[in-house]
């Protein structure tokens, strides 16, 4: 791996420092890779994780809006949730919850032992 990198930087025959674009070109090639990898595809893959949990939603989940309300899942239609939160009713945009805290029953009957367990071994 070294090797390569090491005939890239050594001075050419000809003009001295010569090598300085390619060397150049490499290092924005690289800072581009990191960017690729660490910035632009954990985003949209977040993002595909948030759009495939919204479109999972039905009745009777627990949500949590970008706002901060908590409640249950009430109504459904096309772009908006219609929320029940304590003794008031909420409607909201489908856009506006945050799909990370989508919780059903079934959610928590399956996550939440691993968890206990998990934590019980680690601790």
């Amino acid at each position: 791996m070294t090797v390569p990198l090491l005939f890239l930087m050594a001075p050419t025959g000809g003009a001295p420092g010569g090598g300085g674009l390619t060397v150049l070109l490499l290092q924005i090639a690289g800072i581009g890779l990191v960017f690729y990898f660490f910035i632009i595809r954990p985003q949209a893959q977040a993002r595909k994780q948030h759009e495939a949990l919204l479109a999972g939603l039905k009745k009777g989940d627990e949500i949590t809006t970008s706002g901060g309300i908590v409640g249950r899942v009430k109504d459904i239609k096309d772009d908006r949730i219609t929320i029940e939160s304590g003794t008031s009713t909420l409607v909201v945009e489908r856009g506006l919850t945050h799909a990370g805290l989508v919780l059903n029953a079934r959610a928590r009957e399956t996550c939440w032992p691993k968890i206990v367990s998990w934590l019980k071994d680690t601790l």
